[in-house]
């Protein structure tokens, strides 16, 4: 089953949608020091290591907020291999050391207990100051996933420590969203309910596909259960689900995500989803699931003075491949809406972005919407100061982008729910401004999942879905948001 993000090289997509001769030689080069260094992890695995030897990788810093910041890393057996190029997991104690000085790392942050898949929180940190850190396995210090060699960074916000054997490396936690807070909204997308291989790319075949373990769960089933779950213990008083719940549009799948969701509360009151080009099928499965079978699939809730549109950005026929599409009736629904009310807080969501900039993998049409509906729609952003934010998913990965034709519109990819990095974007929304924070879902099964698919792309995934810099998937925006009331 192909994901979402691979769907747009399918061996029978319209040449349209193909990738030009510049976005080619444009990808081919930002990746090429990444797969350097791939080469050479692959010839250092090969030699012989020592029995008692340790290998602690892939460390990043995934969440960064005014007063804590999580780090990931992995725990591995230098030398073996998992059949997709990965080391066999080593279970060993893993601690963070931090300070306010390279020098000074003298506070300690631990895990509960002994885990290859690691995950430390630091809290109680102070708004807009520098800390230095190192993460530990049993002493042996982390080192990073690369990002830095495609103008990235996965684990600070500097790029102090950055070519050192494990640091120490640096943050520095920005200030909180201005005024009160009022209410906390979990954005996901990309679960992708019925999927039994991430990572099929049109057949090629040396980007093959990553499958769940044998005997265990059927990962989109892992990864959403335990994205319901972080994002109640994170503090989410809504949910919205912007598309591609199911990987086919099977109905089997459709309610199984139903069930899924409902975990977090009631649907049209605590939850809302929009639909996802793997979404369609011709019974209408979807509709039935979570509209009851009425209605289109677009839809505008004020939620407390929180005006929330849901958009649906697969109104046309298609293989799926291709562009999206609003449809004439809800793109003029949509512009009508904003009209009305242009200076109410407003935050719109749907499946397809409106651009996809800095993409380290070629850029074809079928990754955001139609060229000119996305012009429609960032116009009539520009005569709706309300509007502060878009949520889209689609790409699989977390990219935050700002578009000079409505500055004051952030438009938010979000990584996909199903697979690496494997998570959801909490919003705090304050009186004056909100942030946006990039979770991994929590649990040891997602963990382990999480860390398997990031050999999706041949181990190229990492480049793409995490984030290329920390600012991507954890920002603060200032913002008059206090026509929105208070949650609870």
């Amino acid at each position: 089953m192909r994901c979402c993000f691979s769907a747009h090289l399918p061996a029978l997509a319209a040449l349209s949608a193909l990738p030009g001769p510049c976005e080619v030689l444009r990808s081919g080069a930002r990746l090429a020091p990444a797969l350097l260094r791939t080469a050479a992890a692959a010839v250092q695995r090969a030699r012989s290591p020592h029995p008692d030897d340790l290998t602690a990788v892939n460390l990043e810093l995934v969440t960064l907020t005014e007063d804590r910041a999580i780090i990931t890393w992995y725990t591995g057996i230098p030398g073996t291999d998992d059949g997709l190029g990965h080391p066999l997991p080593a279970i060993t104690e893993g601690e963070v050391v931090y300070g306010t000085h390279p020098a000074r790392l003298n506070r300690v942050a631990a895990e509960d207990g002994p885990t290859a898949h690691h995950q430390v929180e630091l809290t109680d940190l102070e708004p807009g100051q520098t800390y230095y850190y190192q993460a530990r396995s049993r002493g042996v210090a982390a080192t990073p996933t690369p990002l830095h060699l495609v103008r990235g960074n996965a684990v600070g916000t500097s790029a102090f420590g950055l070519g050192s054997r494990g640091g120490p490396y640096s943050f520095t936690t920005p200030q909180p969203p201005p005024g009160r807070h009022l209410l906390s909204v979990a954005l996901c997308n990309d679960l992708h309910l019925g999927e039994t291989t991430a990572g099929l790319v049109g057949g090629l075949p040396l980007l093959r596909g990553v499958p769940q373990q044998p005997g265990r769960a059927p990962y989109p089933e892992v990864m959403s259960r335990a994205l319901v779950e972080e994002a109640r213990r994170r503090g989410a008083d809504l949910l919205l689900a912007g598309g591609d719940i199911s990987a086919g549009g099977a109905a089997r799948d459709l309610d199984e995500a139903r069930r899924i969701l409902d975990g977090f509360g009631t649907h049209g009151r605590d939850y809302f989803v929009v639909r996802g080009n793997h979404d369609r099928s011709p019974d209408g499965a979807f509709h039935t699931a979570f509209l009851d079978g009425r209605g289109p699939g677009y839809f505008a809730e004020d939620l407390g003075g929180l005006r929330v549109i849901g958009l649906d950005t697969y109104v046309k026929s298609g293989n799926g491949a291709d562009s999206g599409g609003l449809g004439p009736e809800q793109l003029a629904w949509f512009r009508a809406r904003l009209r009305e009310q242009p200076d109410q807080p407003t935050l719109v969501f749907g499946h397809h972005p409106l651009t996809v900039r800095d993409s380290v993998f070629p850029v074809t049409r079928g990754q955001c919407l139609d060229r000119r509906q996305a012009r429609a729609v960032l116009d009539a952003y520009a005569s709706a100061p309300g509007v502060f934010l878009h949520h889209a998913g689609h790409t699989h990965r977390n990219k935050r982008t700002v578009l000079p034709r409505a500055p004051h519109v952030t438009q938010q990819e979000v990584a996909a729910a199903k697979e690496y990095p494997g998570g959801f974007t909490l919003l705090r929304i304050h009186s004056g401004g909100y942030a946006l924070n990039h979770y991994k879902a929590g649990g040891l099964a997602a963990r382990q999942w999480s860390e398997r698919s990031r050999r999706v792309a041949a181990g190229l995934w990492p480049h793409h879905a995490l984030g290329r810099s920390v600012s991507d998937r954890n920002s603060v925006t200032a913002h008059d948001l206090s026509g929105v009331a208070r949650r609870g």
